[in-house]
């Protein structure tokens, strides 16, 4: 059995999903935390599993390969989960649903850009199935009729995003993983060019190996540990329905979500995404702006996005929001995470950097990193998310650490 100690930082869906995958293969896992589990970018989200919003390219290979891995995840869970009447079902409560998306486009120019970006994906594997009117109609009956395309990808699916990363965590500390939340990360303990201990608020805490899965805040924690990263937050917000009578049958979104989703621009980019949940609320999104740490709630920001989603769903005029929620991904310039070994520090590991997609990459996230620590061969190319690339590097310069001999 491989007991190399490994701290994980961060108890969010990647966190989460890292040490299960470590501590079922038998290391030392614990898991450090800040504040609580799930309690922070992971509980403000939506929970998407997507492959429809990605082009050919490295993150599209890691969200197939995480798409392929999470129903292999949730049989593990429900298979270790105990039968006693008390025991909450890890499965269930990640709340797995493989119910498809749709993209729609409502104008001309939507459909130019939807229709030839589908055919590049369906040329790297993707199902991407275009979709006629009466199709259309007869999937999603409430939609708007003023649409000019629209493309149906099966593999879409959707969690709830805390009861995921909260049964990922579970399985985790079953297999002898521990957790320890209230712990900030204030800097290193180097010795001989070696990261070999954290100095946390509860005292130095030692390991072989350090994960940084720390979201919008790792390229902070990286800074303090003397290996700064340019991941910085990006924030977004979600507007949440009354319960409704059935009313959206997929998730649901317009053309111009997967231009916001790659811009870099730091100004607001909204665009029109609609998706039902178990318990009948409906979910509208999303937007996509750096404002650094601020959390404020923006009444043009909320507003914003219903009217992109009412362009979707007319229908939902008059609707009863009971909520809206807002948290920070964590944004790479390059738009693509951050996964392995930090050549400049030894035993420091990254596993951040996935924006709105951590949810749904965090298992393929995970798969890699327990490749790459045990020396073998990845499911997937690891070398484009490696973290000595340009767009990861250009942070501020390094901070002192604890050097010892």
């Amino acid at each position: 059995m491989n007991r190399t100690r490994v701290v994980v930082i961060g108890a969010g869906i990647i966190g989460a999903a890292c040490a299960r995958e470590l501590a079922v293969a038998g290391f030392d896992v614990l898991v450090l935390d800040r504040a609580g589990a799930a309690a922070a970018t992971t509980s403000h989200g939506e929970g998407n599993i997507l492959v429809s919003d990605k082009g050919p390219g490295p993150e599209l290979e890691l969200a197939r390969l995480s798409r392929r891995l999470w129903p292999e995840v949730l049989a593990a869970l429900a298979e270790r989960t105990p039968s006693s009447s008390d025991a909450v079902d890890g499965a269930d409560a990640v709340e797995w649903d493989p119910k498809g998306g749709i993209v729609v486009a409502t104008t001309a120019e939507g459909a130019e850009a939807l229709l030839p970006f589908a055919a590049a994906q369906r040329a790297a594997g993707v199902r991407a199935e275009a979709m006629d009117s009466d199709a259309l109609a007869a999937a999603e009956p409430f939609l708007t009729e003023r649409r000019t395309a629209a493309v149906y990808y099966p593999d879409d699916a959707q969690v709830q995003p805390a009861g995921a990363a909260t049964a990922l965590l579970t399985d985790a500390l079953r297999a002898g993983a521990r957790l320890r939340t209230g712990r900030e990360v204030l800097g290193a303990v180097v010795r001989g060019g070696r990261l070999t201990a954290l100095r946390t608020t509860d005292g130095p805490v030692e390991a072989d190996v350090f994960v940084n899965a720390a979201g919008p805040w790792s390229g902070e924690v990286a800074r303090r540990l003397g290996a700064p990263l340019d991941i910085r937050p990006r924030r977004g917000e979600v507007l949440v329905t009354a319960p409704l009578p059935p009313t959206v049958f997929h998730k649901v979104y317009d053309a111009d979500y997967v231009g916001a989703v790659g811009s870099g621009a730091g100004d607001l980019r909204t665009s029109g995404v609609v998706e039902s949940t178990r318990a009948g609320s409906v979910l509208l999104g999303s937007s996509r702006r750096r404002v650094g740490f601020d959390d404020r709630l923006r009444p043009e920001v909320l507003s914003a996005i219903a009217g992109k989603a009412l362009r979707l769903f007319p229908s939902l005029a008059g609707v009863h929001v009971m909520r809206a929620y807002g948290g920070f991904r964590p944004y790479v310039p390059d738009h693509l995470p951050v996964i392995g070994a930090d050549p400049r520090l030894a035993g420091l590991w990254h596993a951040t950097g996935h924006e709105g997609a951590g949810i749904g990459l965090s298992v393929g996230t995970a798969r890699l990193v327990r490749e790459l620590l045990t020396g073998r061969q990845t499911a997937i190319d690891a070398g484009p998310f490696r973290v000595d690339r340009p767009a990861v590097l250009g942070a501020e310069p390094p901070v002192a650490t604890e050097e010892e001999s």
